[in-house]
């Protein structure tokens, strides 16, 4: 298995994209610690699916927009394993609505979990990787950080964020063999985007050359190639799994 003894931190893991992700890692050998918000027993389900599967998964319950909270984490994983070695940014969290309506509160909170958490956990994380010489950091980013979108101000505005995070420790941490790349993902198929009326998503595909959306999966498998060896000469770079709807 290509992860094998390695040790991956999943943020925002118990859900969707990210409860693809700590299945993908953990069945490609990895030891995975993924956060989870609020859906405590979801999360608990899911380290026992992984458990069943001949994998090992811890949930830890984390507000990814708290340093401390993230440092805990970090703490954690190090104390029960020894190491990290792969650090995927996937927390995040949408409170949608025209700019003239936003209150400041929802802009505050959608750029702290989307990314702030992104600097808590690589801040948090810096010392072991440096230290070892080696890590792999995947931040999870969005389409619409690329394209825009009206109503989405604050998650545009934070998923662009994350991007700019991502290019800039790229060039920071490249001579101490630290990767970080940044994934974007399109129209996926998952609790969020199952709100979305069939005209709504009819809408969305007419601009999807592919005429599908994605599925967790598809973010997964990316996450795992990133994390691997196999992507060793790839840094800084924004890599869109969107059906072809950003060319």
């Amino acid at each position: 298995m290509k992860l094998e003894n390695k040790v991956a931190i999943v943020t925002g893991g118990s859900r969707g994209i990210g409860r693809a992700i700590v299945l993908q890692l953990a069945s490609d050998g990895a030891k995975v610690i993924f956060t989870y918000q609020s859906s405590e027993q979801v999360a608990n389900e899911l380290a026992e699916e992984v458990k069943k599967n001949g994998g090992e998964a811890y949930c830890i319950k984390a507000d990814a927009s708290s340093f401390e909270e993230a440092q805990n984490v970090v703490n954690f994983a190090l104390e029960k394993f020894g190491s990290v070695s792969i650090l995927v940014n996937n927390a995040g969290a949408t409170k949608d609505n025209l700019l003239l309506r936003m209150s400041e509160s929802d802009f505050d909170s959608v750029i702290n979990t989307n990314l702030k958490s992104v600097f808590n956990y690589t801040k948090a994380i810096l010392k072991p990787f440096l230290g070892q010489r080696f890590g792999k950091i995947i931040n999870i980013s969005s389409v619409v950080a690329i394209t825009g979108n009206a109503g989405q101000a604050n998650y545009v505005a934070a998923k662009a964020g994350v991007i700019g995070l991502t290019k800039s420790n790229a060039k920071e941490l490249a001579s101490r063999n630290i990767n970080v790349n940044a994934i974007a993902p399109g129209f996926i198929e998952t609790d969020m985007t199952s709100k979305l009326t069939d005209l709504q998503k009819d809408a969305i595909l007419v601009n999807v050359p592919l005429k599908k959306m994605g599925k967790p999966e598809d973010i997964a498998k990316l996450v795992s190639f990133l994390s691997s060896s196999d992507s060793d000469y790839i840094t800084g770079q924004v890599i869109a799994v969107d059906g072809g709807m950003v060319m």
